[in-house]
């Protein structure tokens, strides 16, 4: 059988920074040559980095999407790649016009390069419309079946959505008798996701009758956090290599595959609309591209053990790490500030900072009120050693009296004004200083809007927003316990994950005061957000009716408070913001 070298590049492109983007796809296609690489893939739209979003409307940015795809065919020639077919994905047009959207519209695409040229383009044709995808607003689909022809084998392209919907490219890749099915992706993480794309490409693999090679991106942009986990599963769905999560990494792997029949090769030119040709599954056209290439046997193929998996905290807690760093650097901080109060929140926003910046370039500020314990202090003080974060101390008694003094303040309106002159002194810091300011709120708060705007919310980033308090504890835990095993000191205090959590903006303050006990806040609002069931049948599942109806009615009225809220990495199935989009102003009640 021939063999065919296969090299997948598992990159984090950056969004708009399209120069940059095509330099990384020079130096890793080098890597792939360097390792005899044969053919070698991208992920989806990683000229421009995904998603765009209304960047895609803008005609200039596709424009330059195209452009720099014809430079970047020239540019491997010139530094001697020319010989390796690179397929990329990018922004492009479409050819012609598709239900009432003129030619031209966006498209969501991706190319072969070959001896500097671009030899064949085509479009993703399932374009998701859920959660946190919005691609019938941009894009147009393809109607093409590629297919290329290299060393001897057939090998079918697909881009991500088109392997997630029944039929379309998985069934036309097995009528067209290919021996690879090469899947670019964008697949956002979210729990246990790895496991979903694993089942998924095992089931596409024998459906489409050969070998599936699923490359995806890794990094993040604003919500969305990217593991990779890229995989080549053979035509059994037997996992034959798995690159590892949340790292860049080119996966090389030796396939043997089937040699293709001896059906002469009509090619396309690679900027017209295709002909009529054989039609296929969900009337997709087929069109070949022959790279030639004499058949090759390499022998014995050779395997490399799948990367391990992480476990599921670790996994969690790596997508926070990998979105907090991203979203700093991509925008151009190199520091971040955090205000320290002593409690679990902050705690696991502090280490998952220092884990992704360094300590060097966390700073933390200790703003202690008349309410503020000594033992939350003291857990400042000892984080701040255990982590290695600058940290200073502010007391905003002296601002508190000056208010109050000038106006009459009790209840609700004094505890507020504590966690408002402490966002205030974040943001002035931040404005002196240049560091980004991260909020701690964790997703059970923000769900029943347990936050004070302007105050705990301020910020540019969260990276526990997607996170439930109950899941905060166990991160927490992790996190020490991995400490443990590599022989290091936790960074967590121990009394700061042992206490009961507080506010501490009022006297003896405990958050079950307000709330009911986290354990069953986050059942309940695991059925309400993520699950979106309704008030009657979350209450038919044995919970006690008036404690459902206190938690809807905070969920529904804290709507106002979400959407100011900073954007955080997602790592549920339903993260609020892109995935659950509700009115502010909403009169609908149940119970």
């Amino acid at each position: 059988m021939p063999n065919l070298r296969l090299a997948l590049s598992q990159i984090d492109p950056w969004v708009g920074d399209i120069e940059r983007n095509c330099e990384e796809v020079v130096r890793w296609t080098r890597r792939a040559a360097e390792g005899g690489a044969q053919l070698v893939a991208f992920p989806e739209m990683v000229v421009t980095g995904y998603p765009v979003e209304d960047l895609a409307l803008r005609g200039s940015f596709v424009n330059a999407s195209r452009e720099a795809l014809a430079g970047l065919a020239r540019t491997l020639r010139e530094e001697g790649l020319g010989e390796l077919a690179v397929v990329v994905g990018y922004l492009g047009r479409s050819a012609q016009a598709w239900r009432g959207r003129p030619a031209g519209s966006p498209q969501n695409c991706a190319a072969v390069l070959h001896r500097g040229e671009v030899k064949g383009r085509f479009a993703k044709h399932h374009l998701p419309n859920y959660g946190v995808f919005d691609e019938h607003r941009y894009f147009v689909p393809g109607d093409q079946l590629p297919v290329l022809r290299l060393h001897g084998v057939d090998v079918a392209l697909a881009i991500c959505e088109d392997i997630w919907q029944d039929g379309g490219r998985v069934q036309a890749a097995r009528e067209a008798g290919a021996g690879l099915l090469l899947v670019l992706n964008g697949s956002p993480y979210e729990r246990e996701k790895d496991d979903t794309r694993l089942a998924l490409v095992r089931r596409r693999a024998r459906e489409a009758g050969c070998t599936l090679a699923y490359v995806n991106m890794v990094g993040a942009q604003d919500e969305l956090v990217f593991d990779g986990d890229s995989l080549v599963v053979d035509a059994q769905g037997e996992v034959l290599s798995r690159a590892p999560q949340f790292e860049e990494a080119l996966l090389l792997v030796d396939l043997e595959l089937p040699a293709a029949d001896t059906t002469p090769v009509d090619t396309t030119p690679a900027d017209t609309a295709p002909t009529d040709g054989l039609l296929l599954n969900d009337g997709l056209r087929l069109v070949r591209t022959d790279l030639g290439g004499a058949p090759e046997d390499r022998g014995p193929t050779e395997r490399r053990a799948p990367a391990p998996r992480l476990g599921d905290e670790a996994e969690v807690y790596q997508a926070l790490v990998e979105g907090t760093r991203a979203y700093v650097r991509k925008n151009g901080f190199r520091s971040v500030l955090i205000g320290l109060s002593g409690g679990i929140d902050s705690a696991l926003v502090a280490a998952i900072a220092t884990d992704a910046l360094g300590g060097a370039n966390v700073h933390g500020v200790s703003m202690p009120s008349r309410y503020s314990s000594q033992h939350s202090r003291d857990d400042a003080a000892e984080l701040a050693r255990r982590t290695g974060l600058h940290l200073r101390t502010v007391p905003i008694a002296p601002m508190f009296d000056a208010y109050t003094a000038a106006t009459e303040l009790t209840g609700l309106a004094e505890e507020n004004l504590q966690s408002r002159l402490r966002g205030t002194l974040l943001m002035a810091i931040s404005n002196q200083e240049g560091h980004l300011v991260l909020a701690p709120g964790n997703k059970s708060e923000l769900a029943v809007g347990y936050s004070t705007l302007y105050g705990d919310s301020v910020g540019a980033y969260g990276p526990i927003k997607d996170v439930y308090k109950t899941l905060v504890f166990r991160l927490a835990r992790w996190r020490n316990a991995a400490a443990l095993e590599r022989g290091e000191q936790p960074p967590i205090p121990e009394n700061t994950i042992a206490k009961p959590p507080s506010a501490e903006l009022r006297p003896d303050q405990v958050d079950t005061d307000s709330l009911p006990d986290y354990d069953l806040l986050d059942a309940v609002l695991d059925l309400y957000v993520e699950g979106d069931q309704g008030r009657d049948a979350i209450v038919a599942r044995g919970y006690d009716p008036a404690v459902v109806d206190r938690i809807v009615r905070l969920v529904d009225t804290a709507e106002y408070k979400r959407r100011q809220y900073p954007p955080g990495p997602k790592v549920s199935p339903k993260g609020f913001g892109r995935d659950r989009r509700l009115p502010v102003t909403n009169r609908w009640r149940q119970g």
